[in-house]
């Protein structure tokens, strides 16, 4: 049998997720000479031995890789040789290759370490830093690649002996993890004088006595209180200046199957659970139980939960020894970025928190906690830690690097290069300063990580959102992209078989390439080539941006577009009715959102919405109570080569006070449905055209379940890699500007 040398370069994530230690082990059960090397983004390897063992080597390498890690191999070069080596080692890293970056998200607590964490004759037991090469924070605390302690925000703390010990060890879990540490040597908490054990035990003490606490986390910081204690949610809700926006809960993973405690409280189902119990350990809205001796506060008016378990020691920590659910919602005011350093947090949050639980670990880059929903398919609200930065495949090459903006509410950026794209974590709104430096700093970090200089930007065609000041400062080159052409484009490309698509883009608003606010769209080709075939028929908007908060306003709008009276909603309705007819900052929308506002006004559901769509949220809780409705009748008009959906026969129903409230709003979820499905066959589709829906809108489970109903066998493709929300903007931007690139 011949003796052969074999060069491998692997690309994808190979950094960070435990691959180097993974190949020495292989390599020496093979029998295997050579050495393994992390360079600027990716490994290279070189082997030695009979042939058919290399063969095993190269396949193993693939499928047997280490759960986090993704790797592929670029180049694969063999020769003969007339005797092999027999050691296998792991050289220093190299840094002067030219880059492929592929960055790891920041993993949960593994099944080894958390039975570590809670063994009191491990040296590790209950440190809140423990983890292995498969767990731990990485894009949270890498400085930059290739993948060294030196350079991640580990570096200022020397391993002990101990620990040294198990970097080196080849039999070892902790054989080369960078962010190893153990009390001896590593990060520490603290509470005011208190540090370790002793400021973890005042921290418990302080949630027992019915205290909100600000905890420094993997990402950023988060506000703590016991959930089942109804004034101090509601301390924290004033405190915090959040009125009704739901609050995320923090469960222990107690039981034989973890999940004890989550079914106490809420009635998750299989699907969630495999959600709640991935690497990536989001947070899972998820029906609560009745009677749960949960705060009402929790999550106002909502019939789901915003649900997670811990995805680190210290939160592993603090939820089993409080034994029961925490809030641990984001350590902000609302509208604001997450807090990351301990000076920042107690100027920032001084008047949210009666005490800190800090720690002193550098926090390199911020990464709120993701959030995903389970409706028809499982589907992303929010990226964040475990999951973002998130890396695409495009399905060409563009041009020149671009960088993509995405919009103003949800913002995510997405840098673009030759046939790769890496979508940041969730950034936020941009109408607070905070935010917009945030975003400045994004850019500029992932300029650095992936060693790429964009050369041109796209942005949304909206001449007043806030991120074209970041764009017109650069002095690059401006592309615009029409808000859901973008969106459905980012539906698209999760879908790249797909050449032909008929997409419902359905959100809040969005400028179209009429000039007019967009928000009920039926999109019908592929990317860069979106014709838009049916909208619904456009009402007009008293007072314009106002009324995304204040329901009410588009309700009036609505009514007086059908020639109706409305509810005297405010004292200068009459004044404002005047201002509405002479066409004063009253812009027409199509926009199902506003719709949805108008709607759950009427029904008295939600006149005034104290974040971002809580009016429809509370409608669709609202329908979700009942099984079944009237059934109202659809209206498709054509007019000017466009279908127009016809809105006012659905007013009647909505006002009938004869038919109880949730019968109405299960009403017109299910007539938007049978809508949508009758002008498939209104437009006598060919089956290879997809149905897609995309925008805020199909974040509502039930309508999406509804239209899916009414489809049939035909699918609806709906996101699930990213938020149908304007998060998925800047994914969608991208793709048009390789549209145009590849045309």
């Amino acid at each position: 049998m011949s003796l052969q040398r074999l060069h491998l370069t692997l690309g994808g994530i190979v950094q960070g997720v435990g691959f180097r230690p993974f190949v020495h082990r292989l390599a020496h059960e093979l029998s295997l000479g050579g050495w393994v090397q992390n360079r600027s983004g990716q490994v290279q390897i070189e082997t030695e031995g009979l042939a058919d063992t290399l063969d095993s080597f190269s396949q193993r390498l693939i499928k047997e890789a280490p759960p986090l890690a993704k790797p592929q191999i670029l180049h694969s070069i063999r020769q003969a040789i007339a005797q092999s080596r027999r050691d296998f080692v792991i050289l220093a890293s190299h840094t002067e290759d030219a880059p492929d970056i592929h960055l790891p998200a920041d993993t949960h607590l593994c099944a080894d370490c958390r039975r570590e964490l809670f063994d009191p004759a491990n040296r590790r037991f209950r440190y809140p830093f423990i983890n292995c090469t498969q767990c731990g924070p990485r894009y949270t605390l890498i400085a930059e690649l290739p993948y060294d302690r030196e350079r991640t925000s580990m570096t200022n703390f020397p391993l002990c002996p101990a620990c040294r010990a198990e970097y080196e060890n080849p039999a070892e879990r902790r054989f080369h993890a960078e962010p190893l540490a153990c009390p001896a040597c590593g990060p520490q908490l603290r509470w005011r004088d208190e540090t370790g054990e002793a400021a973890l035990q005042v921290a418990l003490s302080a949630l027992r006595e019915e205290q909100i606490i600000a905890v420094r986390g993997v990402g950023g910081y988060h506000l703590m209180c016991d959930a089942r204690n109804a004034a101090t949610v509601a301390r924290l809700r004033t405190r915090k200046q959040r009125p009704a926006r739901p609050f995320a809960l923090l469960f222990d993973e107690c039981g034989e199957d973890g999940n004890a405690m989550l079914h106490k409280y809420l009635a998750p189902s299989p699907s969630e659970l495999a959600l709640l119990h991935s690497p990536q350990r989001p947070i899972v809205l998820i029906e609560a139980r009745a009677h749960n001796g949960l705060a009402e506060d929790i999550a106002p008016g909502m019939r789901r939960i915003g649900a997670m378990l811990p995805h680190s020691p210290l939160q592993a920590l603090l939820a089993a020894d409080f034994g029961a659910p925490l809030i641990a919602t984001s350590g902000n005011l609302s509208g604001e970025p997450i807090c990351l350093d301990p000076a920042e947090a107690e100027a920032r949050l001084g008047r949210i928190a009666d005490g800190f639980l800090h720690h002193d670990r550098p926090i390199l880059r911020p990464a709120e906690d993701s959030v995903w929903l389970c409706a028809a398919t499982p589907m992303p609200i929010r990226l964040g830690r475990g999951e973002a930065p998130q890396e695409w495949q495009l399905p060409g090459r563009l041009a020149r690097p671009t960088l993509a903006l995405g919009g103003e509410q949800k913002v995510c950026i997405a840098l673009g290069w030759e046939d790769r794209a890496v979508i940041s974590p969730h950034i936020g709104d941009l109408d607070h300063p905070e935010s917009m430096a945030w975003l400045t700093r994004v850019v500029a970090d992932f300029s650095r990580l992936y060693k790429v200089q964009a050369e041109r930007i796209a942005l949304d065609a909206h001449p007043h959102y806030r991120g074209r000041q970041h764009a017109l400062a650069s002095a690059l080159p401006l592309h615009e992209t029409w808000h859901h052409h973008a969106h459905a484009s980012a539906l698209a490309a999760e879908y790249p078989q797909i050449k032909h698509w008929l997409t419902f883009t359905w959100d809040g608003v969005g400028l179209g390439p009429d000039g007019q606010l967009w928000g009920g769209e039926a999109l019908l080709g592929a990317p860069g080539h979106w014709l838009r075939i049916a909208s619904l028929r456009p009402f007009r908007l008293p007072g314009g941006e106002a009324a995304s908060r204040e329901c009410w306003r588009s309700a009036a709008g609505l009514l007086w577009e059908a020639g109706l009276t409305c509810p005297p909603w405010h004292p200068q309705l009459e004044l404002l009715q005047r201002a509405w007819q002479g066409g004063v900052n009253s812009p027409p929308t199509s926009a199902i959102g506003r719709f949805f506002d108008a709607a759950a006004a009427i029904l008295g559901v939600c006149t005034q919405a104290s974040f971002e769509g809580e009016a429809p949220m509370r409608l669709q809780a609202l329908a979700e109570s009942v099984s079944e409705g009237p059934h109202w009748p659809i209206h498709w008009q054509a007019e000017a080569g466009l279908w127009l959906l016809d809105w006012q026969p659905w007013l009647a129903g909505l006002s009938d006070l004869q038919i109880p409230v949730a019968a109405r709003a299960w009403a017109l979820h299910d007539a938007l449905a049978r809508a949508a499905a009758e002008l498939i066959f209104l437009l006598a589709l060919p089956g290879e055209t997809a149905i897609g829906g995309c925008g805020g809108v199909f974040q509502n489970s039930l309508l999406a379940e509804r239209l899916q109903h009414h489809l049939g066998a035909r699918p609806l493709l709906l996101p699930q890699r990213q938020p149908p929300n304007d998060a998925g903007l800047a994914l969608g931007q991208l793709m048009e500007i390789l549209a145009k690139d590849c045309a």
